[in-house]
């Protein structure tokens, strides 16, 4: 099946090239100029990964990417001319999965893109290459579906990111096992280490988060100071 590419950004020159490499790749493409064009496609249209400026007008992409993870778990990729460490953590931390600064190379956002709804339609029950693994991990209450894409917590449902999923996946399949920041980058994102730490703490906060460890006395995810992070046995 062809995916949909959602480009939301206020330069049409850019979202124009972006949309030039993308549909070469056989992506098929919708192009919106603000937030408000960019919610009527996500609401009517089957979207599976949308790219998001930040700067936009009235409604920014953080607030739009905010918006999107309330009912949608499709990868957000952020298109941003904020290059700031803390600007990428705010992007991160808002529920995107990727961060690409301005000027990119439209080869290496393609390929972000790919890597993307990889890891999506892997994950998603609705998509025809599911892996087939029936594997389901049972540890500390947490209940993990990899077959459905689905986590539970003392039997309430947990809405993830594919790339949330994936760091929890890793951890809780190899419990007792440390992992730097830069093995789960490399493992989870399948790349080789670019500016890994921030990313990885920010997604391992919101997992924490949705985990809702602040309600528990022992925390799910173990943090290892100087080393990683870890799921005890």
């Amino acid at each position: 099946m062809q995916n949909t590419i959602l480009i939301v950004d206020d330069e049409k020159e850019i979202a124009d090239l972006v949309e030039i490499y993308l549909v070469s790749d056989g992506f098929r493409v919708l192009k919106a100029f603000d937030a408000k064009e960019g919610f009527q496609y996500i609401e009517n249209d089957t979207v599976d990964l949308a790219i998001l400026d930040i700067m936009l007008p009235e409604i920014d992409g953080l607030e739009m990417c905010k918006e999107i993870r309330k009912t949608k778990n499709i990868p957000i990729i952020f298109l941003s001319a904020r290059s700031t460490d803390l600007d990428k953590i705010m992007g991160l931390g808002m529920g995107a999965d990727d961060y690409v600064t301005k000027p990119f190379s439209p080869l290496e956002l393609s390929a972000r893109v790919k890597s993307q709804l990889r890891r999506y339609h892997e994950l998603n029950p609705g998509s025809q290459r599911i892996q087939a693994n029936k594997g389901c991990i049972q540890i500390h209450g947490i209940s993990i579906d990899r077959e459905n894409h689905m986590v539970t917590v003392n039997d309430e449902e947990v809405r993830l990111t594919p790339i949330e999923f994936d760091i929890l996946y890793l951890l809780a399949s190899n419990p007792g096992k440390v992992f730097s920041t830069d093995e789960i980058f490399e493992r989870v994102w399948n790349e080789k280490v670019y500016e890994a730490n921030n990313t990885v703490m920010v997604h391992i906060r919101r997992l924490r988060s949705k985990l809702k460890e602040d309600h528990r006395k022992d925390k799910i995810i173990t943090t290892v100071w100087g080393v990683g992070y870890k799921i005890e046995k």
